[in-house]
């Protein structure tokens, strides 16, 4: 009994002890919302009356918000664009061959999470100043993708490990080139992760400030770079409106993984129930 009660009073002080610590983190964000629908032009927690002029304001006539949301979302598609190829050669080549120095080739390409991207930002400036790139929006496309890539690699790395390799194995035995499994069996399966990998990477290049605000000019000003502009320069209370939109984009963005990769889950779990009516023999050479 005194093993029972201690069991559940550890259940009970660990839930609550959670709870606490997500409402905690959650909190930031609770409060953002709330304050995006506050009359108060200073923003107030909790707000005296509701309102949805800061939302109306984003989009009105001589709005800043419209052109840097285009211009984020367009250096975003083109990071999305080279960290999946980045990361889909990365992937394969430290999961599908025999690569020399494995582990320190797989420590490279995450290099750039461990750096303080301040120094990145710094490093990218002296690179692209000298060829005139800076405040284009393909330098800062590059830039962000040296951040978002490693990210990409991790997310298809552990994609492609936990492909059952026995499906390869089977379309191999059956005369199927390289090229053909990759394109029948490995990338669609691989397909969960590689939209993980794109939707995390755009989050990372949409949000990037840093890199964006050393390599942006007057033309090209993300939407990062203007909330900061905003918040540093003139007072505007639709940076808020504007985060809860970041904030809700993101939670969309996560959904979208969850389920995409439950349907990539079931298709796999389906290709192996018909190996093995089939009788492919698993690994280790047994029949099954």
């Amino acid at each position: 009994m005194m093993e029972l009660r201690s069991t559940l009073t550890g259940r009970i002080v660990l839930t609550a002890v959670a709870t606490v610590i997500l409402l905690f983190l959650a909190l930031p964000i609770v409060v953002i919302l709330v304050t995006s629908f506050s009359s108060n032009a200073f923003g107030s927690f909790p707000p005296d009356s509701w309102t949805l002029t800061w939302y109306k304001a984003l989009f009105a006539d001589g709005s800043k918000w419209p052109a840097a949301m285009s211009m984020s979302a367009l250096i975003a598609c083109l990071s999305t664009v080279f960290s999946l190829i980045i990361g889909v050669t990365a992937a394969t080549a430290l999961t599908r061959s025999e690569l020399p120095l494995r582990s320190a080739v797989y420590a490279l390409v995450l290099g750039p999470l461990l750096i303080p991207q301040i120094v990145t930002a710094l490093g990218l400036f002296l690179l692209f100043e000298p060829a005139s790139m800076l405040g284009s929006p393909l330098a800062i496309a590059l830039g962000h993708t040296v951040l978002a890539s490693p990210i990409a690699v991790l997310i298809l790395v552990a994609t492609l490990r936990g492909i059952d390799e026995r499906l390869e194995d089977a379309a191999a035995s059956m005369g199927a080139g390289r090229m053909t499994i990759a394109r029948r069996i490995t990338f669609p399966l691989a397909a969960p992760g590689m939209i993980a990998a794109a939707v995390f990477s755009f989050i990372t290049s949409f949000d990037e400030f840093y890199i964006s605000q050393f390599l942006s000019s007057i033309n090209t000003v993300t939407l990062p770079v203007q909330v900061y502009n905003s918040l540093t320069f003139d007072i505007d209370p639709s940076v808020t409106a504007v985060s809860a939109i970041l904030i809700a984009f993101a939670i969309l963005a996560l959904a979208l993984v969850a389920v995409v990769r439950w349907l990539g889950s079931g298709r796999q779990n389906a290709l192996l129930s018909v190996e093995t009516t089939a009788g492919i023999a698993p690994t280790g050479g047994e029949a099954a």
